[in-house]
């Protein structure tokens, strides 16, 4: 058996925008936390790529196996692998599977299995190609195969995503805090699957704000010049701990902020968890840090807050001179 598209098919891509574009020609998705994923089954092999192409298979061997048990014995399905620990997300213990031993991928895989979430599918179950029709037909594809084919026990490691056609629904899904998503995905229904393009679907964060103490700052790499704010939270013990960084500011508001932040140099700055060390991608001036007097607080957004820290860089929303350092805790990021 041979199947029409081979194991270094790029997936269909997504448009960052900040809204939910409406209309009779979208499809809303939930917008996972997770490695996006495509399984081929072609008899006895399967084959997990990942966005970039490369083999998933040896990282997961749970999903290996359970497509390996779907009755179908040759298909090519799109989604998005996740892992759930009481109910939330955790995109830490992802890559925690990224590891070099097997016999860790193999307990990993025991204590913190991962399931994986559907949401195309670009090959049937007869070996025929179905990315070149339009996603309306291929999502009644799907769901038949899904029906037909996956497990219907509760939390089984293959199933189907939800879907909605109601723009109002899937803004619940992004402003309902209560809802664990990443945010919402919009296709197009009159499109066909376009491999490596981001022309068909487009996606919408779910941001957070969080208030951060400014416990100490990075010179630009270039210019005498602010270039991050060193952002922490306190925790119950009451040490600051550094959680994340900002950089949102242009050169105007850089040149200001070091005039203000200049005469406040004093350590320790945090007490608790410190800004790492150099990087390969640092210079000697970029990967040191200057402590401050804690007595800052600002108000920022972000999208993730995993292993104690922003997983990426933040934006800030305002300085919030109305609220105590200490009133910054680590609730607000954990409860959500």
């Amino acid at each position: 058996m041979t199947l029409p598209i081979k194991a270094d098919f790029p997936p269909m891509e997504a448009l960052l925008v900040n809204e939910i574009p409406t209309g009779d020609h979208w499809q809303y998705e939930p917008k996972w936390d997770g490695f996006r994923c495509i399984a081929f089954r072609d008899g006895d092999s399967v084959e997990l790529q990942s966005k970039s192409g490369q083999s998933l298979g040896r990282y997961f061997p749970e999903i290996v196996a359970a497509v390996a048990k779907v009755k179908a014995t040759q298909f090519v399905i799109d989604g998005e692998l996740i892992i759930t620990l009481d109910g939330e997300p955790s995109f830490d213990d992802l890559l925690q599977r990224i590891h070099p031993a097997a016999s860790r991928v193999a307990k990993l895989a025991t204590e913190t299995p991962a399931r994986f979430i559907v949401f195309d599918l670009l090959v049937d179950e007869q070996g025929k190609e179905n990315f070149s029709e339009l996603l309306k037909k291929r999502r009644q594809r799907l769901e038949a195969f899904a029906k037909k084919y996956f497990p219907k026990t509760a939390n089984a490691t293959i199933e189907l995503s939800p879907k909605t056609l109601d723009a109002a629904i899937a803004l619940e899904w992004l402003n309902d805090p209560s809802v664990r998503l990443d945010g919402v995905i919009a296709k197009r229904l009159d499109l066909p699957y376009r491999s490596g393009e981001r022309d068909g679907m487009q996606k919408v964060k779910k941001l957070r704000t969080a208030d951060c103490v400014v416990g100490g700052f990075r010179y630009a790499s270039k210019g005498n010049v602010v270039g991050s704010l060193l952002l922490g939270l306190y925790d119950e013990e009451g040490l600051l701990n550094h959680v994340g960084y900002t950089s949102s500011f242009n050169e105007a508001e850089k040149k200001e902020l070091t005039k203000k932040l200049e005469p406040m140099i004093k350590p320790p700055g945090f007490t608790g968890n410190k800004p790492g060390g150099p990087s390969r991608w640092s210079t000697k001036k970029t990967s040191e840090w200057e402590p401050l007097a804690t007595k800052l607080v600002i108000e920022v957004q972000y999208d993730h807050f995993t292993g104690g820290r922003f997983r990426h860089g933040t934006r800030i929303l305002r300085w919030r001179t109305d609220k105590k350092p200490k009133q910054c805790g680590f609730d607000q990021v954990t409860n959500r």
